[in-house]
């Protein structure tokens, strides 16, 4: 289960509003003036937020000396931010004359990249102030210099802070950039040194691991009336065994989990197969951090030992710079990312077979990393559509999410958009992320302050993409149901005659929910209701409607798993992986094969095309309420270390979030649909 971290700084309560604006492209760049107006002398720019919300006068612990070392990131603003949320929007809009008519690389650069003056401009005043320009790409500069010189050029001091993880620095309060360079700053990162852990979306399933178990077990006719002490699974359909010799649980004759799934299972599911498309002439690009060196091998094999074909030369490529990685400890390490990184690979070939995948690692786990991860992608013009399974939580006991990291990742989502790119990001396993979810979540981050959407999900610049437990009619992959992700959790007891405890605590679950932080989006008008969208996750009212999540949904729960195959220590395994990070992957190859069912044209920022679909035979609308199957499902591991290790799982009971009839905070949308192909 891989940990991300990520640097915090305060989100403080006047710069969600400007969040709201500066996201959906209503807030004016800094230093410009209103059309028609005189033009203004430049003024100083006040970094709000970069003074943290933990770094309060009662945990102050003295002053940072002026020889400690210091660095920072220094976010360019570029050419007109505001057209370019425009033009993102216009190429995105099914309903718009410019819709599909993407920029070229070079044009987009030219319009809306940062200028060498604005690049001049942020060096004359970093080296002027004692700092050294250490790296530069298109979107910003990294500095680092003495404690002394961030002083002086941000026009704070800086000291230590007492913390829950130890002493932290941060500014005494917010920095400011001079007039000389106001402008072509969009934000600063890396100010705070504070980081807290993130989650990767993917839980590896051990209780639900190996397909063969169930041919060990034997059918129900021989099946004596106690559990089987050999792992044991459903493999023909969902509940096709039933789970004779366990005690009363949820319902009458409970049924084994079903056998974690296979591609082929799901492409006959969500109608890949029947669709006959399979991803040609699209391109996914995958972003995790750190590589597997055995990645494009690994899914060779489990793609041959499951009846499909492995990549053709030249299908899968990587970019991974082992030597550059940093932060393995907080991280995970490679190891630690293994299994994400396959889960990723192995559904986006499996969904969209005749895709090209690249997979991208960044160098950690942090923001900075993953952001230069995604970068490379857009500036390279490297997918079409671009899978992420990780994120965090934007506000935590400890601070929230720091608002560079926003802005800088919201203006790289527009870049791509007006390109031609779009992003999936998984929305989280978390239910609502409310502490009440932390508290017994066993993918929930504890340090969260209220019920939440996380981000990069959030954004309304990416496509949110939740979970479902979907329920096979037969071993063919057949459509049969499908309910919220969200599982209930109880242990067998030591004489095994009892589940404890009854009912089971909130375990796993698909993320999603009203974020505070950003407006309606215009896609959502109309499609997510009055009722969703003025209320905030926490419960605190707007008048205004906000953004929700997730967008769409797709399988990934814990209980109806999905089988994935990687070498860890020289030897090549399976197992059933559980979480949106199955989700993710799996639209965005949902989204490879709907170009490829469109001639090979690019879809890019996919909401307001998915949106224009709302209430279609495009999506299944799924809701709990309508579902009249069997919900308890038994997970037995066999005898581990001499001990029946068994597990009873009540699936469609996220915390939180429910799926209901139209758009709901659990599946968004729905789930792909029998003419999700058809345009």
């Amino acid at each position: 289960m891989p940990i991300a971290r990520h640097r915090l700084a305060g989100l403080a309560a006047p710069l969600t509003a400007a969040l709201v604006l500066g996201t959906i492209g209503l807030a004016a760049p800094a230093g410009a003036a209103p059309a028609g107006a005189a033009t203004a002398a430049p003024t100083a720019k006040e970094l709000t937020g970069t003074h943290p919300a933990w770094a309060t006068a009662q945990a102050d612990a003295g002053a940072v000396p002026d020889s400690a070392p210091g660095s920072a990131r220094i976010y360019l603003a570029g050419r007109d931010r505001d057209a370019l949320a425009a033009l993102a929007r216009a190429v995105s809009d099914p309903s718009s004359p410019a819709y599909g008519k993407y920029l070229g690389d070079a044009d987009a650069e030219d319009r809306f990249g940062a200028t060498a003056e604005q690049v001049e401009a942020v060096t004359a005043w970093v080296t002027g102030a004692g700092l050294t320009v250490d790296a530069g790409t298109p979107h910003y500069l990294q500095v680092s210099g003495t404690t002394g010189a961030l002083s002086r050029a941000f026009g704070t001091g800086f000291r230590s802070y007492r913390t829950a993880d130890g002493l932290h620095r941060a500014p005494a309060q917010d920095a400011t950039v001079p007039p000389a360079a106001a402008g072509a700053v969009l934000a600063v990162s890396g100010l705070s040194d504070a980081v807290r852990p993130n989650l990767s979306h993917a839980v590896p399933v051990r209780e639900a691991e190996q397909r063969a178990r169930a041919a060990a077990a034997g059918p129900d006719r021989k099946q004596p009336a106690t559990l089987p002490t050999v792992p044991t699974c459903s493999e023909d359909g969902y509940g096709s065994k039933t789970a004779k010799g366990a005690p009363e649980g949820y319902e009458k004759n409970e049924p084994f989990a079903p056998c974690s799934y296979v591609p082929s299972q799901l492409r006959k599911a969500y109608g890949v197969t029947d669709a006959k498309v399979s991803g040609k002439g699209a391109r996914i690009a995958i972003i995790d951090a750190y590589g597997l060196p055995t990645m494009e091998q690994d899914a060779g094999r489990f793609a041959t030992l499951h009846g499909d074909r492995p990549f053709a030369p030249g299908q899968y490529t990587e970019y991974v710079t082992p030597e550059k990685w940093v932060h393995q400890d907080e991280c995970g390490g490679a190891d630690g990312w293994a299994g994400e990184e396959a889960l990723d690979v192995e559904m986006a070939h499996g969904l969209a077979p005749d895709a090209q995948v690249v997979y991208v690692g960044g160098n950690s786990c942090y923001d900075d990393d993953l952001y230069d991860a995604m970068a490379k992608v857009v500036d390279g013009h490297l997918a079409d559509v671009v899978s992420n399974s990780w994120g965090e939580i934007m506000h935590g006991t400890g601070g929230d999410l720091d608002p560079a990291v926003v802005a800088a990742d919201n203006q790289l989502f527009q870049l791509g958009a007006v390109t031609g790119i779009g992003f999936t990001f998984s929305s989280g396993d978390c239910g609502d992320s409310s502490p009440g979810a932390a508290a017994t979540g066993v993918n929930c981050q504890a340090d969260t302050s209220q019920a939440q959407a996380d981000w990069p999900s959030a954004s309304p610049w990416v496509t949110s993409v939740g979970g479902t437990a979907l329920q096979l009619a037969d071993k063919a992959g057949h459509y049969g149901h499908e309910v919220s992700m969200g599982d209930r959790r109880s242990v067998l007891s030591a004489d095994q005659k009892s589940w404890t405890p009854f009912p089971g605590n909130f375990y796993f679950g698909g993320g999603g929910g009203v974020s505070k932080d950003f407006a309606q989006p215009w896609y959502q008008h109309g499609v997510v209701p009055d009722s969703v969208s003025h209320t905030a996750a926490d419960g605190t009212p707007s008048a205004t409607p906000l953004r929700a999540t997730p967008d769409v949904a797709m399988s990934g729960d814990l209980v109806a798993a999905t089988l994935v195959g990687y070498t860890s220590g020289g030897t090549y395994s399976e197992g059933g992986y559980g979480g949106t990070s199955v989700s993710a992957p799996e639209f965005a190859a949902m989204v490879a094969d709907a170009i490829d069912a469109r001639g090979g044209r690019a879809i890019g920022f996919a909401n307001p095309y998915l949106y224009d679909r709302a209430g279609t035979g495009a999506f299944r609308d799924v809701d709990d309420a309508k579902v009249h199957t069997k919900l308890g499902n038994v997970v037995d591991l066999g005898e581990v270390n001499g001990v029946l290790k068994v597990r009873l799982y009540k699936i469609a009971s996220d915390y939180g979030l429910t799926a209901t009839r139209g758009y709901d905070t659990a599946t968004g949308l729905g789930t792909p649909g029998g003419s999700f192909f058809r345009r």
